[in-house]
């Protein structure tokens, strides 16, 4: 039977697979292992990303986290930087690691990274990194260079030669330094072994996973999100159909996992998210217009890939918002598209209080206009 969802039940759906309302977990693996993986170019917006899927968990406990290792950044979906558990890690890497792999090729060569090159600079990273203290990225050059692997620093060639490796499960990002500073280990010196999956095996789990923490989706909406071919999108959810059922949401078919919750409780009327930047309550789907108005797509996206911190209301985007810092105190500074719906100056003032106590330090709340 085909389910039918109106548009509200939808975004209340995915609100809730996120872990965006509903009974949070108190640990941030288990926040980051429900979507997968969070975009992590930077440590902050991750950090941010995981305070609203959480209860009672701080920033500092999301950084000893990256610090032992239980969570990890490493190049995942779309080729990009992602924060995702320990024990995801591999088998992300070795499912998408080749399709970013092959797609960086051409630009490796173009600087002066061919196969040959990649080869000795690997057998020479291993020698460099194994079983040593994390590494930023200018030592790593230096050090490869006393091995005689010459890259100009000043090029673009250390980090697409890094994010190769990467992508290869050579490496992976190490805890940052004091000054925020990523640095590079091993792979098998950071990350615990796991048993392999073949490549089927792992579309079909990514494909499972990803509509437990996004669902209910396309294939399209899994595509965008996973940077995988349409191909092999199709695969994966033709993979694990025996356990999904068909939905019509908002007039468009779509699939859900068939224990999910497809009318999750409403313990809020109106619930208000302040999200971070590249949250995947945005960038987990195709079409993103189910939660953001077209006309205010270059509010939150102006260019280039750049993802702006989001007020979220109901599942919808009502504005944005910036976290300004002074000493140890901060500003959350909303700007609204337009006029709040009733009873949000509440819950953005929740969120603030919240907020507060994830960093650790005041936080005062402006709304523009």
């Amino acid at each position: 039977m085909n389910r039918q969802l109106s548009t509200r039940r939808l975004r209340a759906s995915r609100l809730a697979a996120q872990l965006l309302t509903g009974k949070a977990p108190g640990d941030p693996v288990a926040a980051v292992t429900r979507v997968v993986a969070l975009q992590a170019q930077a440590p902050g917006p991750a950090r941010l990303a995981i305070r609203p899927r959480t209860r009672a968990v701080t920033a500092d406990a999301v950084d000893r986290a990256c610090a032992d290792g239980r969570l990890v950044r490493t190049w995942a979906m779309r080729g990009t930087l992602h924060l995702l558990a320990a024990q995801d890690v591999r088998w992300v890497v070795g499912l998408l690691g080749p399709v970013f792999a092959k797609a960086g090729r051409r630009r490796r060569e173009q600087l002066g990274l061919d196969d040959a090159s990649c080869e000795r600079a690997f057998a020479a990273l291993q020698r460099v990194l194994r079983g040593g203290e994390p590494l930023v990225r200018a030592d790593i050059v230096a050090r490869l260079r006393d091995h005689g692997v010459a890259i100009d620093p000043k090029t673009q060639a250390p980090p697409h030669l890094l994010a190769y490796a990467a992508n290869t499960g050579l490496i992976c990002r190490g805890p940052d330094t004091e000054g925020a500073e990523p640095t590079y280990v091993l792979m098998d010196d950071h990350v615990p072994p796991v048993r392999p999956m073949a490549r089927e095996e792992a579309l079909a789990e990514l494909a499972r996973r990803y509509l437990a923490g996004h669902g209910p989706a396309c294939a399209a909406d899994f595509r965008a999100w996973s940077g995988l071919s349409s191909g092999e999108a199709k695969q994966a959810f033709a993979a694990i159909a025996e356990e999904t059922a068909t939905v019509t949401a908002a007039g468009e078919p779509m699939v859900a996992l068939v224990d999910a919750d497809l009318d999750p409780p409403g313990d809020e009327r109106n619930p208000v998210r302040l999200l971070g930047h590249f949250d995947p309550f945005l960038l987990g789907y195709r079409d993103r217009r189910l939660a953001l108005d077209s006309a205010h797509a270059k509010d939150v996206q102006a260019g280039g890939g750049f993802v702006r911190p989001t007020v979220v209301v109901a599942g919808r985007v009502m504005g944005t918002w910036s976290l300004r810092r002074a000493g140890k105190k901060a500003q959350a500074v909303v700007t609204p598209f337009s006029t709040l719906p009733r009873g949000s100056r509440e819950g953005l003032q929740a969120q603030a209080a919240d907020l507060a106590r994830y960093l650790g330090h005041p936080v005062a709340l402006a709304v523009a206009g």
